[in-house]
């Protein structure tokens, strides 16, 4: 899945965010994705960083980790 910058997404970890959880989130926990400078850009290698919603910096994810905020009808 690529993500976009800027747009926020729910945090669902696949396997590699599991066995290197160093970033504290739990699952269902909403994120946004950052461009941190001297960084890669998001979906480089399939990974990017990510900060809460209240602006705090979390680290890199996965970027299959992260899916799509459903609109409530």
């Amino acid at each position: 899945m690529r993500v976009r910058k800027g747009s926020i997404y729910v945090y669902d970890p696949v396997m590699l965010d599991i066995i290197d959880g160093r970033t504290g989130l739990q699952k269902g926990e909403q994120v946004r994705v950052i461009h941190c400078y001297g960084c890669p850009a998001p979906n480089t290698m399939n990974h990017c960083h990510v900060e809460r919603l209240n602006g705090e910096f979390v680290g890199l994810v996965h970027c299959n980790s992260l899916h799509k905020v459903e609109k409530k009808k």
